[in-house]
């Protein structure tokens, strides 16, 4: 019907320092150049944003809002596109939890 929202929920282990953080939300964020569709070969993440967690009633640090045009695009993303799995792979060693919800706009 809409847009997929996808929300990417993350904490990050206690000990893990600053730059290494910045790193990974960094290249959370250069996804959306990063990952090409395979049928049109051109990026097909429709818009991405995310921060440092500010609410104190949980232990998520950061949080990432990614949306695709479809459900078609934000399945390719999550269990096909070789950069997202990559990305996801090489967080493995500095985050705590991974919480991820997505929505199709408009479907209840």
């Amino acid at each position: 019907m809409g847009c997929v929202t996808h929300i990417v929920q993350i904490q990050f282990k206690v000990d893990v320092g600053p730059e290494t953080i910045n790193d990974a939300c960094s290249r959370m964020l250069s996804l959306k150049e990063q990952c090409i569709h395979p049928v049109h070969q051109k990026p097909y993440i429709k818009s991405s944003k995310g921060g440092k967690e500010c609410s104190v009633e949980n232990g998520i640090t950061h949080v990432f809002v990614v949306e695709f045009e479809s459900v078609e695009d934000r399945d390719y993303y999550a269990l096909k596109d070789p950069a997202h799995l990559s990305y996801g792979a090489s967080l493995g060693g500095i985050v705590d939890k991974v919480q991820v919800v997505d929505f199709d706009a408009g479907v209840f």
